[in-house]
């Protein structure tokens, strides 16, 4: 009996797009238990104790519970809530250290302002290297309740007259919205790449929700009419970023 040739396509279709998923770095590609396996391979390559911090904060928990159960007689409750325990602890540990290893992977890196807005909560939408120099000189925005926030990357002295310019363009489109620049490095006045994101998210609200979307196509004109960069964009963290929201099941 011949095979439905349309049947015998959509199954090849099938298997090349599995076999495709299964070879992406992509985190949208991946489950769940793999963004979380990929966020501790990357982790342990840049610290070591990880493994035992994890061992830590799930076994503690889960002794303590299997402890309290036995002396209180709670066979079940109490062990079933130390392990519950346990699994959060481990998966809190595991985001805060695999940020503390993506920062220390990226330091020092032009763009890497990109990784700390990849932090950001979805509140707010960033767009790396907006503008930049031939001498690497970067500024990237990022748009949230506290308004246009315009961070940049480079020489202070290149840099203050590029922020400058900056703030005037979006300015003149914000109609009131407030415009803030910032300069990320570790010198007196500017805010350390493993900061920036909580930085960001201390500034003071300024605008709602609605103005925000208002704010957002009023900066998509501006950049369409914007040269093309001149340098690829900065470091992008996918997998830093994919298993950061599975774990937090966005």
């Amino acid at each position: 009996m011949a095979k439905d040739p349309d049947k015998v396509a959509a199954r090849q279709l099938k298997q090349a797009e599995k076999a495709r998923k299964r070879a992406s770095t992509d985190p949208a590609d991946m489950g769940r238990m793999r963004q979380i396996r990929e966020a501790y391979r990357i982790t342990h390559e840049h610290d070591p104790k990880l493994p035992f911090l994890l061992a830590a904060a799930f076994g503690i928990p889960a002794t303590l519970g299997t402890v309290a159960g036995i002396l209180l007689e709670q066979w079940f409750a109490l062990p079933l809530l130390g392990l519950m325990v346990g699994l959060l602890l481990t998966m809190i540990v595991l985001v805060q250290r695999t940020k503390r290893a993506t920062y220390i992977r990226y330091a020092g890196q032009s763009g890497s302002a990109e990784v700390a807005l990849s932090m950001l909560p979805k509140r707010w939408i960033s767009s790396p290297v907006v503008t930049a120099t031939r001498h690497q000189d970067v500024v990237h925005r990022t748009l949230g309740p506290a308004g246009i926030v315009l961070i940049g990357e480079g020489e202070p002295g290149r840099l203050r007259a590029l922020l400058a310019s900056e703030q005037k363009k979006h300015e003149n489109v914000a109609y009131g919205v407030p415009v803030t620049t910032l300069v990320m490095g570790d010198r007196q006045g500017q805010v350390p790449l493993a900061q920036l994101a909580k930085h960001i998210q201390k500034l003071p609200k300024a605008i709602e929700a609605h103005q925000i979307t208002e704010v957002r196509n009023r900066l998509r004109a501006l950049d369409a009419v914007r040269p093309k960069v001149p340098m690829p964009k900065g470091p992008v963290p996918t997998s830093m970023r994919g298993a950061r929201q599975g774990l937090r099941g966005r």
